[in-house]
């Protein structure tokens, strides 16, 4: 895969949500702008001089089949997209959602697969009183999707026994049914972190 910039994934994201194709007025209105037009124009220049924008008559811009092959094409494994994402920047949980476009149940079974064969790692962090898991790429995991390029997909396996499967069905389930309760926030996220270390205990 050749490699993305953080302003290229943001540029490229844009158009993926506005149906393929984005304008002046669509960059003005998204968190681009704070990038300054400077940066905004080398981008779009740079993404086009790699084939993964094409410019419009209209002076509008579409990605290309060759810029969604990297994240947002069904062809690609959702752990590789993961880990492909994760390559260009760590993610929360509602980043990688947004960005790779998959069901929160298949991306957190891909996510905790990936964990527990030591290619990511998730470190909670706390934001504005709120407990919140950054997921990392960690080297293994840069070797294991770089090794892709050339070999393919489909040599890759993964340690994930039908128990294992079974367990993190059920802690994910909880985490689901704790956000129903009628608890304080305080308590919710005292619950979560006790399921955190379980899981990290069960190293699933």
């Amino acid at each position: 895969m050749r490699k993305l910039g953080t302003i290229d994934l943001a540029m490229l994201n844009l158009a993926i949500k506005e149906n393929g194709t984005f304008n002046e007025n669509n960059l003005e209105n998204s968190e681009l702008k704070k990038h300054g037009v400077g940066k905004i124009l080398d981008t779009l220049a740079s993404l086009k001089d790699r084939k993964f924008i094409s410019l419009n008559s209209d002076g509008s811009f579409s990605i290309t089949p060759l810029a969604q092959e990297i994240l947002w094409s069904d062809k690609i494994p959702i752990w590789a997209r993961i880990l492909r994402l994760l390559q260009i920047k760590s993610c929360n949980l509602k980043e990688i959602f947004d960005i790779i476009e998959e069901s929160e149940d298949k991306s957190i079974a891909e996510i905790e697969k990936l964990r527990k064969n030591q290619l990511i790692l998730m470190s909670p962090q706390r934001k504005e009183g709120k407990v919140i898991k950054i997921y990392e790429i960690l080297p293994e995991g840069i070797d294991q999707i770089d090794k892709t390029e050339t070999e393919g997909f489909e040599n890759v396996k993964f340690e994930d026994s039908k128990y294992n499967i079974e367990i993190l069905e059920t802690i994910n389930e909880l985490d689901k049914q704790i956000e129903k309760l009628q608890i304080s926030n305080i308590e919710k996220e005292d619950i979560k972190n006790k399921i955190n270390d379980l899981r990290n205990q069960l190293k699933i």
